[in-house]
Protein backbone atom coordinates (compact mmCIF):
# COMPACT_ATOMS: atom_id res chain seq x y z
CA UNK A 1 0.00 0.00 0.00
CA UNK A 2 1.38 3.41 -0.88
CA UNK A 3 1.92 6.14 1.67
CA UNK A 4 -0.82 8.23 0.03
CA UNK A 5 -3.33 5.40 0.41
CA UNK A 6 -2.27 4.89 4.03
CA UNK A 7 -2.60 8.61 4.79
CA UNK A 8 -6.04 8.69 3.15
CA UNK A 9 -7.19 5.64 5.12
CA UNK A 10 -5.90 7.17 8.37
CA UNK A 11 -7.65 10.48 7.63
CA UNK A 12 -10.89 8.70 6.76
CA UNK A 13 -10.74 6.65 9.99
CA UNK A 14 -10.05 9.77 12.04
CA UNK A 15 -12.97 11.58 10.40
CA UNK A 16 -15.29 8.64 11.05
CA UNK A 17 -14.24 8.58 14.71
CA UNK A 18 -14.81 12.34 15.03
CA UNK A 19 -18.27 12.04 13.47
CA UNK A 20 -19.22 9.21 15.86
CA UNK A 21 -17.90 11.22 18.79
CA UNK A 22 -19.82 14.28 17.64
CA UNK A 23 -23.02 12.29 17.24
CA UNK A 24 -22.59 10.84 20.72
CA UNK A 25 -22.12 14.35 22.14
CA UNK A 26 -25.26 15.58 20.37
CA UNK A 27 -27.28 12.65 21.74
CA UNK A 28 -25.91 13.19 25.23
CA UNK A 29 -26.73 16.90 25.25
CA UNK A 30 -30.22 16.23 23.85
CA UNK A 31 -30.79 13.66 26.59
CA UNK A 32 -29.66 16.15 29.24
CA UNK A 33 -31.91 18.85 27.77
CA UNK A 34 -34.97 16.57 27.79
CA UNK A 35 -34.36 15.19 31.29
CA UNK A 36 -33.72 18.62 32.79
CA UNK A 37 -36.74 20.10 31.00
CA UNK A 38 -38.92 17.33 32.42
CA UNK A 39 -37.51 17.93 35.90
CA UNK A 40 -37.94 21.69 35.83
CA UNK A 41 -41.45 21.52 34.31
CA UNK A 42 -42.96 18.58 36.17
CA UNK A 43 -41.08 18.10 39.42
CA UNK A 44 -40.20 21.70 40.18
CA UNK A 45 -42.55 24.18 38.45
CA UNK A 46 -45.79 22.21 38.54
CA UNK A 47 -46.02 21.89 42.36
CA UNK A 48 -45.46 25.64 42.66
CA UNK A 49 -47.96 26.58 39.97
CA UNK A 50 -50.58 24.25 41.48
CA UNK A 51 -49.76 25.54 44.99
CA UNK A 52 -49.26 22.06 46.37
CA UNK A 53 -48.64 21.92 50.13
CA UNK A 54 -45.01 20.87 49.69
CA UNK A 55 -44.34 24.06 47.74
CA UNK A 56 -46.42 26.43 49.86
CA UNK A 57 -44.68 25.24 53.03
CA UNK A 58 -41.28 26.11 51.59
CA UNK A 59 -42.36 29.53 50.35
CA UNK A 60 -44.12 30.30 53.62
CA UNK A 61 -40.78 29.64 55.33
CA UNK A 62 -39.05 32.02 52.90
CA UNK A 63 -41.60 34.67 53.85
CA UNK A 64 -42.13 36.39 50.50
CA UNK A 65 -45.68 35.22 49.94
CA UNK A 66 -47.29 33.04 47.34
CA UNK A 67 -46.71 35.51 44.51
CA UNK A 68 -43.01 34.62 44.71
CA UNK A 69 -43.85 30.91 44.53
CA UNK A 70 -45.88 31.46 41.35
CA UNK A 71 -43.13 33.64 39.85
CA UNK A 72 -40.54 30.97 40.65
CA UNK A 73 -42.72 28.32 39.03
CA UNK A 74 -43.12 30.44 35.89
CA UNK A 75 -39.36 31.03 35.66
CA UNK A 76 -38.73 27.30 35.98
CA UNK A 77 -41.38 26.48 33.37
CA UNK A 78 -39.94 29.06 30.96
CA UNK A 79 -36.48 27.58 31.49
CA UNK A 80 -37.82 24.08 30.81
CA UNK A 81 -39.42 25.20 27.55
CA UNK A 82 -36.25 27.08 26.60
CA UNK A 83 -34.15 23.96 27.08
CA UNK A 84 -36.23 22.21 24.42
CA UNK A 85 -35.92 24.99 21.83
CA UNK A 86 -32.65 24.62 19.91
CA UNK A 87 -31.77 28.34 19.68
CA UNK A 88 -32.81 29.02 23.27
CA UNK A 89 -31.21 26.01 24.97
CA UNK A 90 -27.93 27.82 25.74
CA UNK A 91 -29.48 30.99 27.16
CA UNK A 92 -32.09 28.93 29.04
CA UNK A 93 -29.38 26.76 30.61
CA UNK A 94 -27.37 29.85 31.56
CA UNK A 95 -30.44 31.56 33.05
CA UNK A 96 -31.30 28.43 35.03
CA UNK A 97 -27.75 28.31 36.42
CA UNK A 98 -28.17 31.90 37.66
CA UNK A 99 -31.62 31.01 39.00
CA UNK A 100 -30.15 28.04 40.88
CA UNK A 101 -27.39 30.22 42.33
CA UNK A 102 -30.10 32.42 43.84
CA UNK A 103 -31.90 29.29 45.06
CA UNK A 104 -28.67 28.24 46.77
CA UNK A 105 -28.38 31.58 48.55
CA UNK A 106 -32.06 31.46 49.54
CA UNK A 107 -31.68 27.95 50.93
CA UNK A 108 -28.65 29.04 52.94
CA UNK A 109 -30.35 32.08 54.41
CA UNK A 110 -34.07 31.38 54.67
CA UNK A 111 -33.93 27.59 54.99
CA UNK A 112 -30.82 27.49 57.24
CA UNK A 113 -28.81 25.42 54.78
CA UNK A 114 -31.33 22.61 54.39
CA UNK A 115 -30.80 21.05 50.93
CA UNK A 116 -28.43 23.87 50.00
CA UNK A 117 -26.25 21.60 47.88
CA UNK A 118 -29.10 20.42 45.65
CA UNK A 119 -28.86 23.28 43.09
CA UNK A 120 -25.28 22.25 42.31
CA UNK A 121 -26.48 18.83 41.14
CA UNK A 122 -28.40 20.59 38.38
CA UNK A 123 -25.86 23.30 37.63
CA UNK A 124 -23.30 20.82 36.26
CA UNK A 125 -25.46 19.33 33.47
CA UNK A 126 -26.87 22.80 32.73
CA UNK A 127 -23.29 24.03 32.30
CA UNK A 128 -22.65 21.22 29.80
CA UNK A 129 -25.70 22.35 27.81
CA UNK A 130 -24.71 26.02 27.98
CA UNK A 131 -21.18 25.19 26.80
CA UNK A 132 -22.45 22.99 23.98
CA UNK A 133 -24.85 25.69 22.76
CA UNK A 134 -22.44 28.63 23.25
CA UNK A 135 -22.28 29.43 19.51
CA UNK A 136 -26.06 29.86 19.30
CA UNK A 137 -26.04 31.95 22.47
CA UNK A 138 -23.33 34.20 21.04
CA UNK A 139 -25.36 34.51 17.82
CA UNK A 140 -28.47 35.54 19.74
CA UNK A 141 -26.46 38.17 21.58
CA UNK A 142 -24.96 39.45 18.33
CA UNK A 143 -21.45 38.32 19.25
CA UNK A 144 -19.18 36.72 16.68
CA UNK A 145 -17.33 33.47 17.34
Amino acid sequence: MSSTATATATTTAATATAVKSSQAAVRTVWTLRILLALFFALASALPKLLALPTATTVFDAIGWGHWFMYLTGLVELAGAVGLLVRRLAGPAATALIVFLAFAFVTQLTAMHGENAGTPFLFMAPLAVIAWNRRAETAGLLGLRR
